[in-house]
């Protein structure tokens, strides 16, 4: 299996706030993701780390056999960092709670966001990724879909979304 390609300009990696759109896969594309508990495991710690606040994040989705992120950092976070928290953190309880290993595919990618445009198109291929995959029939029935009302999410970065979407968030 291929690593998946790295597009963030290195030099760029640790400045103030940065918003990326982070993609990865489970191992052997294999739909490891796909039960409920799994899902549900990976939200959790998903959430435990942005509660320690080691990310804002904005949008998310969890595929059967992958997951989507609009994740923003602090400059005292490299990207490499927060998702090794996140593939890592959610590997281990897999492995404890449902028995699952290997679950990762190596690295992962990401697209650095740095305006409204790229913001917006994100959020939309994140909401639209589980019709597309005619998982749901519309993007708020999905349950592992940030479009799905009842997620705690932090507002996007000041910049990076147009007014009207902000009431989506608390």
């Amino acid at each position: 299996m291929s690593t998946p390609p790295r597009r963030a300009d290195p030099l760029r990696m640790v400045a103030d706030a940065r918003t990326f759109f982070v993609t990865s896969s489970t191992h052997e594309k294999r739909n490891l993701l796909q039960s409920d508990r799994a899902a549900e495991l990976f939200l959790k710690v998903l959430h435990e780390y942005r509660g320690q606040g080691k990310y804002r994040l904005h949008e998310f989705v969890v595929m059967p056999d992958h997951f989507h992120l609009l994740l923003t950092l602090d400059r005292e976070i490299t990207i490499e960092r927060a998702v090794q928290f996140i593939k890592g953190g959610f590997a281990f309880r897999a492995s404890r709670e449902l028995r699952i290993k290997p679950f990762w595919q190596k690295g992962f990618s990401e697209v650095r966001i740095d305006d409204r445009q790229a913001f917006a198109r994100m959020r939309e291929y994140i909401h639209d990724n589980p019709v597309k995959r005619r998982l749901a029939t519309t993007r708020e029935e999905y349950p592992f879909s940030s479009a799905c009302r009842g997620f705690d999410l932090d507002s996007p970065p000041a910049g990076l979304v147009d007014f009207p979407v902000l009431t989506r968030y608390g």
